[in-house]
């Protein structure tokens, strides 16, 4: 029984890694953490370098935990730029860390796969892992119940809670079924929003992966990349992991594109599994007022209905998406850090965090646009 590292999943065979995957999601894929390798969008420069860990008995693939070598913050989602920032100032040193992720990806799942017993024991060795390696600490984001479960049994882990907002299909007919659930002012600002996009004249197309020209590819990656440009930043995503990902992955891709005059205008670029639409990147390559709004939020909720899909994953963050119908979602994260003096000063600090994103989340609870028996 030994635990490897693995810095590279080209050196892996798919199948064997995905045979460890409990559901459809297509983030913890072989072929999407491939994708984002052999793109170079995850490499040592770019602060993500490929480190992922696997434990195998007698040779056999048994457990693993995708990981990376980080040494900044930036990309996760789960912000810990402060605990850096304190041990900058302490004279500790915080990077390089670890963490088991799926890079640039916000989104609840499974990260400590395959059996139970040979992931408690991938746990068990993690920390010896550390100090040999020189690494501060041990980060698991956007754990799903089981992977919780493994950790919370484990000694010296620190548990972080976070919000996002997701939408859920209750089963409607069409977006006028969900709108008719709203308090009268909620649906009618949700219809004038819609009106006045339709009124300016974009229409919008689903695409699948494999329905898209190279042509398409490059206007959805300029549109990606304009995001972060006007704020002065680098896309964390090359152009090549949007070919490999639709040459490997088409099923699993829905692509909106707005055209305005005939002319491709914004785009919303989605994964998709058997019960959930996940929103991940958007973009423009001009500013419509409203276009944001439709094309991240009211188009989607349009293919969900359509396609039976019972949930509307839109991405982190945004309590503007509260008034639109998304309820607040409760995520977790999970913290192993070797200094004790910076864990316990860490594990005060989350005590109180948890109270105050456990009341904001009944807070936002109770802002919901949702019609109540008294209405």
């Amino acid at each position: 029984m030994s635990l490897f590292h693995l810095a590279s999943l080209a050196d892996l065979d798919a199948a064997e890694w995905d045979a460890l995957l409990p559901d459809e999601q297509p983030f913890l894929r072989h072929a999407f953490l491939l994708s984002l390798e052999e793109s170079g969008s995850v490499r040592a420069g770019s602060g993500w370098q490929p480190d992922h860990l696997l434990w195998r008995e007698k040779g056999a693939l048994r457990a693993a935990i995708p990981g990376y070598r980080k040494r900044n913050s930036w990309g996760e989602y789960v912000f810990d730029h402060a605990w850096a920032d304190a041990c900058q100032r302490a004279g500790i040193h915080y990077y390089p860390k670890w963490l088991g992720a799926v890079p640039f990806s916000p989104v609840t799942g499974a990260r400590v796969l395959g059996d139970a017993e040979a992931a408690a024991q991938l746990l068990t060795a993690l920390p010896e892992r550390l100090y040999q390696q020189g690494l501060s600490s041990a980060h698991i984001n956007f754990t799903d119940a089981r992977s919780d479960t493994l950790l919370q049994s484990q000694p010296d882990w620190l548990r972080r809670i976070g919000c996002q907002y997701h939408w859920h299909n209750r089963g409607y007919r069409d977006f006028q079924d969900f709108l008719d659930t709203l308090m009268s002012r909620k649906r009618k600002q949700l219809r004038k929003e819609r009106e006045q996009v339709a009124r300016s004249g974009f229409n919008f197309t689903w695409y699948r992966g494999d329905e898209l020209r190279e042509d398409q590819w490059d206007f959805i990656y300029a549109c990606y990349a304009n995001t972060y440009a006007v704020r002065g930043q680098r896309p964390y995503l090359t152009r090549d992991f949007f070919s490999l990902l639709a040459g490997r992955m088409p099923h699993s891709i829905r692509v909106a594109i707005a055209d305005l005059h005939g002319q491709p205008a914004a785009m919303a670029f989605c994964l998709v599994d058997g019960e959930t639409l996940y929103g991940r990147y958007w973009g423009c390559l001009a500013e419509f007022d409203r276009l944001h709004f439709e094309t991240c939020f009211y188009q989607g909720m349009d293919y969900a209905i359509a396609s039976g899909l019972t949930r509307f994953d839109a991405g982190a963050q945004g309590e503007h998406k509260l008034v639109r119908g998304f309820e607040p979602q409760l995520t977790t994260s999970w913290h192993y850090l070797a200094h004790p003096g910076l864990r316990d000063a860490v594990a005060a600090f989350l005590q109180e965090e948890r109270k105050g994103m456990r009341a904001w989340a009944a807070e936002a609870r109770a802002a919901l646009p949702y019609r109540r028996d008294d209405q």
